[in-house]
């Protein structure tokens, strides 16, 4: 499939393709990740 896109799109596009590509491939390593826990004091109430 990525050859089928690689040769249809113009010489010129090709860099900007491939780093369409790898930013997609990024965002979703990313999003698989699990977030890291708040620190403690961010989660304290603050009272006055």
């Amino acid at each position: 499939m990525v050859r089928v896109i690689a040769f249809s799109v113009s010489n010129r596009l090709q860099p900007v393709v491939a780093a369409l590509l790898c930013l997609m491939a990024v965002q979703l390593a990313v999003a698989s990740c699990t977030p890291e826990p708040a620190p403690y004091a961010s989660r304290v109430m603050i009272t006055r």
